[in-house]
C-alpha cells in the first residue's frame, strides 16, 4: 500500500518519468522505502493497467523512448482512500537489517567491532546525506525528518553497543555472552 501511495503522491505533484522518480526515492528516502527500480516499474505498470495513471512515451535525441507518467482522476481518488487508510494505521519499521545483531556473538569481538563501525559510517553517511539535502514543503518534510530521527536513534545506539563491546574486550571478557544494554547495566 505504502510503495503505491508513494508513486501516486509523487505523481500528484506533478507528470515524471521512472528514473526521475527512481532518484527522487533514492535521493531523500532511500534508507526508510525499500522500493527497487524494477519493482516501481512494475507497480506503475500494474496502476497504469488499473487506470490510475496513465503515460506517454516521449524520445528525445539518441535516447531510448521513455515514459512520462501521469495522475488519472481514479488515480487521484485511489490516492485519498491509500492516504487515509495509512495515516489510519500503524505498522512498525522493517528492521530487517538488524537480524545479524542476534547472532554477533558468534564471532570474536575483534571481528565484530570493525564491522559495527562500518555499520556505524554507513549510518552517519545517510545523515549527512539527509542534513545536506534541501528542504521540502509540508508532509513530505515530515517523512525525511522521521527518517533522520531514526537515524540518530540507531546511531546513538549503535555507539553504545560499540563502547560496551570495547570495555568489555579491555576487560578481557570477550567470551562472555553479551548483556542487553538497559537500564540495570
Amino acid at each position: 500500500m505504502e510503495r503505491k501511495l508513494l508513486l501516486l503522491g509523487l505523481l500528484r505533484q506533478h507528470d515524471m518519468y521512472g528514473y526521475q522518480i527512481n532518484d527522487l526515492i533514492d535521493a531523500h528516502l532511500g534508507s526508510s522505502i525499500k522500493l527497487t527500480k524494477p519493482t516501481a516499474y512494475r507497480l506503475l505498470h500494474n496502476m497504469a493497467e488499473q487506470g490510475w495513471i496513465s503515460f506517454r512515451e516521449e524520445k528525445v535525441d539518441n535516447r531510448p523512448t521513455r515514459r512520462i507518467y501521469s495522475l488519472t482522476d481514479n488515480g487521484e481518488s485511489q490516492f485519498h482512500k491509500l492516504l487515509k487508510d495509512c495515516l489510519g494505521q500503524y505498522e512498525g519499521a522493517d528492521y530487517s537489517s538488524v537480524v545479524c545483531l542476534a547472532f554477533l556473538d558468534a564471532l570474536p569481538t575483534e571481528q565484530v567491532l570493525p564491522l559495527l563501525g562500518k555499520r556505524r559510517t554507513a549510518i552517519v553517511e545517510l545523515l549527512e546525506s539527509l542534513h545536506s539535502s534541501d528542504s521540502h514543503h509540508g508532509g513530505f518534510q515530515l517523512t525525511i525528518d522521521h527518517q533522520v530521527r531514526h537515524l540518530e536513534t540507531d546511531l546513538i545506539w549503535l555507539s553504545e553497543v560499540i563502547s560496551h563491546l570495547e570495555s568489555t574486550e579491555l576487560g578481557n571478557e570477550a567470551d562472555e555472552d553479551i548483556q542487553p544494554l538497559s537500564k540495570e547495566s
